[in-house]
Parts: C-alpha cells; structure tokens; sequence
C-alpha cells in the first residue's frame, strides 16, 4: 500500500474537521508532529483482540522443573561435556578465611581476602570453593582445563571481578547440588565482567548461582559459555549486558534468568551463535534506545542479540522489553525456529533521536526466519513496534505462529512463504500478513488481521510488481487479501461478520472455529481447498487450541447460523464488518 497517499487523502478528506478529539484519526499524527517526535500509522482504524495472546506476560521465574520439550544437547567440543572430563583432584579455598599454601602442585596466594590458584601444569584439578567475603575474589590461574566447584560461596569485590578464571583452558563452573551462591563487583572498575572467563566457560551442577554486575557485564567469556540441565543462575546488570559471549552461547538446560536495565544493554548478547535446545530462559530488559557514539547509529535494547544465526530447537524463551526501541530478539544473520516455546512482549515506543531512530520489535532478523516446529507468540503494544520482522525472507513449513503487534504482525522486505504450521497475524495499526516480495500461500491455517482501509490482512508488495499468490491452506482474512492476488485456490467473502464472535469454517471433513476480533478491517474473506461452509454465533468444545485460544481445530460445534459466502478477487472488502470504512 502506498500509505503515504492514502494519508494525504485522509487529510484531503478531513479538511472540515475543526477540533480534535479522541476519536480523531488525526490527533496522534498533529501531537506527534508538534513534539518533533515520529509520525504515526495513518490508517482509518485499528484492531483489538481479547484472550490469553493480548495478556501474557513474562517475569522471572527461579522455580526448577524444566520444560520438557527439549532437544538433543550441543557441545561444541566432545570434551566440553563433564562427564567426559576427570577432577578428581580436590583443592579446597575457604573464601572466609583464605590461606597461602601449595597443595598438589597449585599455588594458593592470598592477598587481604583477594585468592589466587594457579594450578601451572597440573590436571585434574577441582576447586572446591565456600565461604564468603565482602571485599575479596578470586582469580584462578593454569594452563591446563580445570573445574571451580561453587559450594555455598559469597563474593563481593568493590573493585573488580568477583570470579576472575584467567586461565584460557577450558572452565568447567559446577554449582554444588543444594547450595546457594552468590557474585557481586562494584561500581567504576575496569573488569568485563563480574565473573570473567577468558577461556570456555562451561556451567554444570543443581545449585543455584545469582550474579550481580554494577560495572560492565554480569558474566562474560571471551571464548563460548554452555549452560547444562539442573543450573539455576540469575544475572542482575546495571551498566552492560547480562550474559556476553564472544564465540558463542549454547543452552542445553538449566534455569537462566537476567535483567538488564541499562540504555542499549541485552540480556543474553554472543558475537557468534546461540543455540537453545533446552531449559527455560527468562530474559527482561527495561533501558531505552542510546546512540552508539562508536558506530554512529541509535540502537535498542534486546533480551536476544546475536551477530550470527540463532537456532532453537527446544527449551522456553520468555523475553520482555519495556524501554524505547526494545527487542526481544535481534539477529544479524539467520533465525530457525525448529522447536521448543519462544513468547515475547515489548511495550516501548519507537526511540528517536536526529534523524536516527529504532523502533521496538518481537523478533527481528536481519537474514532469513524459517520456522519449521515449536511455539512463537508475539506481542508489542508500543508506537512502530512490528512483531515479527526478516529484512530478508520468511518461510514457514510448520509450527505455531502468533503474532499480535502495534504495526505489521508478520513482516518480510523479502518474500514470504507458508507452507504449513498455523499463522495468526494481527497488526492493530497495520497489515496482519506484510511481503515486500510475493506472498506465496501453499498450505497451513492462516488466520490474519489489518487494522482497516487502507490495509489489508494479507499484503503483497503490488506496487513493486509483486504479487499474492495463494495454491493451498485454510484463510480467514479479517480485512481481506492484496488486489490484484493470483487466487488459484478460491477465495470467498462472508455476507457480514460480526466482532468478538465464533466462527466455525468447515473445509471438507475438517473444522476451524476461530473468534473474531473486538474490531479490525472490514471484510471477512475465508478460503480452503474445497469451498468451505462458514457458521457464525457457535459453541466450541474439546478440540485443539491455537493462537491463546482464538482459534481451535476438532472440536465439537454446535449451534450457530449459516453465513452467505460469495466470490472473491482480492482487496479490500468493503461492505460489512466492524472497523475500517463501510
């Protein structure tokens, strides 16, 4: 759509209007405009939608019992695994009272309450470390792989790291079953990290750790960090990010939850890949968008970053960003989501500043999104906030997809393929469905939203000379499909429809009750492989939910009255329906 047109019809259109009120399409645009801030969505309505997609939030979460939807762990190396590994020689560090001393050939230093273990050439070696201290660390030394057994340990450092492994072999952090441990620096010191690895960082053990960065990141490795099932640790940043990797993250299990809180920080952020195949993962981040004085560019917070390719295969993600232009996750290469559960919420604004900006997203993905399994769901409630969005192409084979977003739901600069899974898309100010390419419709159950006239809730990128091109699938279109569609399978509109109702559309011997929003474009069009049948005013039992309960497949219908379906070529429907212009 060429929305900048149709907003100067709007206001061609709007030129008797004298005052502004709150139903003025109008006065966000004027408001925002005076304010020097950004300029609005100026489409004639909007969409809204109840149930459990529109209210789901994330906070943290330190209870134990793991997901069971997991996925075979990844090691990087065979020897990254503990139990391939042998520690068996054990040297005890009382943090309370630390001594100098030289046992098993590791050197133990001790300066005030500050300890340092150099275990040389030594293998084998096992730290066993307790106690506690408010003004000590300890920094371990080797040159070969080692494991720290935290048991029941407290630190403290007011001026640098608190666990500093400086060795660059292999660490193999183990958090003692049953105990509590606990990381802390200080403010204005120079150390990465409150723990600081400069080699593999590798978390196994049931204990618990919580990590507390007031200078930089919370945990940090310069080479790649492992999380393994039974770890429960929680990181609390203030001035940097959460969980930093340089060479990769990969979480096999466990509990992890982070906050960051400072402008631009993420919670979990690797210059090279992350891989979820397990555990559940709490992410939130509340800091607003910065300028990035080094790269010249505004930038956002996220609960997710990568430089490379992000893949989940199993495990949960909860990921909520409150600040301005906040992500949930950010992606600079590719994103496969094969598996596993992902829900996400962002509820800032656009930040801006100059002629700079980052708008808030669920998912955005500078490469690729291919979805093939698992569960995403997606909301974002601040100005601009896209929930799922590929600066590339975006295929979908299976799944289950949701997508309740302020702007476009789902977004390609590419083209979009579906092929199977189940889609609902819902923009409340914009398209459901949005290709910049060919929208191509195979096969699957696609339930999308716009927000009214001049959108759509299925759009293809027409004036670009591209195209919708539907083959296949179940379709419910609240605001119908782009004009100018290639419908090889046939579209039909309803008669009429009717807000906050169920629906029952029946393709063959197969069922899909949906509920339709409280408002959103006018035009109810529907499609599948034979001409279905549509019931509206029905009772819904049993069956499969979808979408938070919006939409269910094999239940037991009953009730209802039959809805007149006539054919249809694309564009917007303009006869019937609650919302849009009718």
């Amino acid at each position: 759509m060429n929305k900048f047109l149709a907003f100067l019809m709007l206001m061609a259109s709007a030129a008797s209007v004298t005052s502004c009120t709150q139903d003025d399409p109008y006065e966000e645009y004027f408001n925002n405009w005076m304010n020097n801030n950004v300029t609005p969505n100026t489409s004639s309505g909007n969409s809204a939608t109840t149930g459990e997609l529109a209210s789901f939030d994330v906070a943290i979460d330190k209870t134990t019992a793991e997901p069971t939807d997991v996925a075979s762990a990844y090691y990087p190396d065979e020897e990254d695994m503990l139990e391939n590994n042998d520690f068996s020689t054990e040297v005890a560090i009382d943090l309370s009272n630390p001594v100098s001393k030289t046992v098993d050939g590791v050197e133990i230093t001790v300066n005030g309450s500050h300890v340092t273990a150099n275990h040389g050439s030594e293998k084998k070696v096992c730290y066993v470390v307790s106690g506690s201290t408010t003004n000590g660390s300890l920094t371990i030394l080797g040159d070969k792989k080692y494991a720290v057994k935290l048991n029941g340990v407290s630190i403290t450092n007011p001026d640098s790291a608190a666990l500093n492994l400086l060795s660059n072999k292999r660490a193999f952090v183990i958090l003692a079953d049953g105990t509590t441990n606990t990381l802390t620096d200080g403010v204005g010191g120079s150390q990465k990290g409150t723990l600081y690895c400069k080699g593999k960082l590798l978390f196994n053990g049931s204990g618990s750790l919580s990590v507390t960065g007031n200078t930089n990141n919370g945990i940090h490795s310069a080479d790649y960090i492992t999380f393994s099932k039974g770890c429960n640790i929680y990181v609390k940043a203030t001035e940097n990010h959460g969980v930093k990797a340089n060479d990769g993250i990969f979480i096999n299990g466990g509990i992890l939850n982070v906050e960051v809180s400072a402008a631009a920080a993420k919670g979990i952020n690797s210059e090279s890949h992350i891989i979820i195949n397990g555990g559940r993962t709490t992410v939130l981040t509340t800091g607003n968008g910065a300028y990035d004085t080094t790269d010249k560019s505004v930038k956002g917070a996220a609960c997710i970053k990568t430089d490379s390719t992000l893949t989940v295969n199993g495990g949960e993600l909860w990921l909520k960003s409150t600040g301005s232009g906040g992500k949930g996750i950010n992606v600079d290469m590719e994103a496969n989501f094969n598996g596993g559960s992902v829900y996400v919420v962002t509820t800032g604004g656009q930040y801006k500043i100059n002629n700079d900006s980052s708008s808030p997203k669920g998912i955005k993905v500078d490469g690729n999104i291919n979805i093939s399994g698992g569960r995403i769901w997606v909301r974002t409630s601040g100005y601009n906030g896209e929930g799922i969005e590929t600066k590339k192409q975006m295929t979908i084979t299976g799944g289950e997809v949701a997508s309740y977003a302020y702007d476009d739901a789902i977004n390609s600069k590419s083209n979009m393929t579906i092929t199977g899974g189940y889609v609902y898309a819902q923009g409340q100010h914009n398209d459901g469905l949005d290709a910049n390419g060919n929208c191509y419709i195979k096969g699957g159950t696609i339930f999308a939203i716009c927000s009214g006239t001049p959108e759509v809730a299925i759009d293809a990128n027409t004036e670009g000379g591209y195209k919708l091109n539907v083959t296949g699938g179940t379709i419910v279109a609240v605001g119908g499909v782009e004009n100018g569609s290639s419908l090889s399978q046939s579209c039909y509109q309803a008669s009429s429809w009717s807000a906050n109702t169920w629906y029952a559309l029946t393709v063959g011997s197969s069922t899909f009750s949906f509920k339709t929003p409280s408002s959103g474009g006018s035009g109810l069009v529907v499609s599948g492989a034979s001409q279905p049948t549509l019931l509206s005013g029905v009772s819904v039992s049993d069956g499969t939910s979808y979408f938070g309960g919006l939409g269910i497949y094999g239940g037991t219908v009953s009730g209802g009255t039959n809805i007149s379906l006539s054919s249809y070529s694309g564009g917007n429907g303009m006869n019937s329906g609650p919302g849009g212009w009718h």
